[in-house]
């Protein structure tokens, strides 16, 4: 179970990233480290925090023996990738992750209109560019990824990995 001491899930929105990060904790009983709740200022909609600190306290995080970890900044998950155990990369298509986000509707405090951007970034994954949080970012991360990786391509994949998790450890 070795390679699942530092685990890092990263994807595009909607793609279940969250999902997949609360099952691994359950199963490994380890809490999960949304990136999102390091990177966006608690209880304020869209209100980024100084990417510096946030920066720092992921390198923190990362120190630690054992770690999970979920999100879609790659420039984050660069800070701990040289730590990774194991890497989780969910590849779904736009139209999957765009119908997850609008089952799951506004979260946090936001609006219709900041409801329909998110749609329109999650829509834009393989188009944008110079941007970490893009499939070509991610793919570079997976690349450069020395650890164990994955490539889940499907909603039953993501499903069956956890499951597969839940075997290893049991």
């Amino acid at each position: 179970m070795e390679h699942l001491q530092r685990i890092l899930i990263f994807g595009n929105g909607g793609t279940g990233k969250t999902w997949l990060a609360r099952e691994i904790g359950d199963i490994l009983r380890r809490p999960a480290i949304h990136l999102d709740d390091l990177r966006w200022a608690s209880g304020q909609y869209g209100v980024a925090r100084d990417n510096q600190l946030v920066f720092d306290e992921v390198v923190e995080a990362g120190k630690a023996e054992s770690w999970l970890m979920e999100g879609v900044y790659g420039w984050l998950a660069n800070a701990v990738l040289h730590r990774v155990t194991s890497l989780i990369w969910i590849d779904l298509p736009e139209e999957d992750c765009v119908a997850n986000i609008i089952a799951r509707g506004i979260q946090g405090g936001g609006s219709e209109e900041d409801f329909q951007e998110l749609i329109k970034w999650v829509r834009e994954y393989r188009k944008r560019e110079n941007s970490s949080t893009s499939y070509a970012g991610h793919e570079k991360l997976f690349e450069a990824c020395a650890g164990s990786k994955v490539l889940l391509k499907s909603r039953s994949e993501v499903i069956n990995h956890a499951e597969i998790i839940r075997a290893i450890a049991a």
